[in-house]
């Protein structure tokens, strides 16, 4: 469901607005809603700095100039959303401008760690958002079940399952999945 533009300027104009509370986490828009996400637990950032590591290392021969880094938003305005990854691939340079979040046509792959408690969001919604958004890889990481799904070309027509300890190929990358943890 796209939102048209108005209401989108509105909505983001309300995030904008929100106090930040500390443990609050981060705003994203979706559905013509705002919705305050909560802030992560150890584990999911550990699994964040884990992945950025191996992609760091591999970025440099695959894509020079790209980092993998998180914490930024993901912008849509043509599709009315705002979405805030663990963690996106892209190029350094694209930091070094006044625009507030990313488009989608800079990031070459989004990932994201399974919350404890909105598992639907993370398996559903970001699936379609990114698909339809272009971005070409989707990495979702579950420390729940110790899982994980890529999905991979156009409009993730290809879905590949893993389990923690499997290496695993995410476009020109190779993962060891092994290095993440479950929630205890």
């Amino acid at each position: 469901m796209s939102v048209d533009p108005a209401t989108f300027a509105r909505l983001r104009e309300i995030a904008d607005q929100l106090p930040q509370v500390p443990g609050g986490g981060k705003t994203e828009i979706a559905n013509g809603t705002v919705v305050m996400m909560t802030s992560p637990v150890k584990r999911h950032e550990l699994a964040v700095v884990r992945i950025a590591q191996q992609l760091n290392a591999q970025l440099p021969q695959s894509h020079p100039g790209y980092l993998a880094h998180g914490g930024a938003d993901l912008v849509d305005p043509s599709l009315g959303r705002l979405r805030n990854p663990d963690l996106m691939v892209f190029p350094e340079a694209a930091l070094d401008d006044e625009a507030a979040a990313f488009l989608p046509s800079q990031v070459l792959l989004v990932v994201e760690i399974v919350s404890k408690s909105n598992a639907e969001t993370d398996y559903h919604a970001k699936v379609r958002d990114y698909a339809a958004m272009g971005i070409p890889l989707y990495l979702l990481v579950d420390p729940r079940l110790g899982t994980g799904i890529v999905h991979a070309e156009p409009g993730y027509t290809r879905r590949t399952d893993f389990a923690f300890g499997d290496v695993i190929t995410v476009g020109p990358w190779t993962l060891d999945t092994g290095v993440l943890r479950t929630y205890s």
